[in-house]
């Protein structure tokens, strides 16, 4: 069995600059639309904008929190599909990864 603790780290701190990221984001979102109507457009651009960032990062702590359980139940490392150790340089360049190379392409 790998010891996955540096990874394991590593998602964790990136999965708290997440939820702080998106916790900014929805703050921003709830904010009242100005009286002037080009400046409730602006705002309305603006904020779609935001919630495509904020659906990126979501669906980006997602497969954190995944991979986090993998770690916990041992399965971290193993491809999804054949079952295979996926290489150590494949889950430092995405940790989040869940096939081989040869099972990705």
């Amino acid at each position: 069995m790998n010891d996955y603790s540096d990874i394991a780290q590593d998602l964790k701190a990136r999965l708290a600059d997440i939820v702080e990221r998106t916790r900014g984001i929805e703050d921003d979102l709830r904010h009242p639309l100005d009286d002037d109507l080009e400046e409730q457009a602006i705002d309305l651009a603006d904020d779609e904008s935001l919630e495509g960032v904020d659906t990126v990062l979501l669906a980006e702590a997602r497969q954190i929190r995944l991979a986090l359980a993998r770690i916990e139940a041992g399965t971290y490392g193993s491809c999804a599909n054949c079952g295979e150790q996926i290489a150590p340089e494949r889950l430092k360049a995405r940790p989040i990864a869940t096939r081989c190379i040869k099972c990705a392409a």
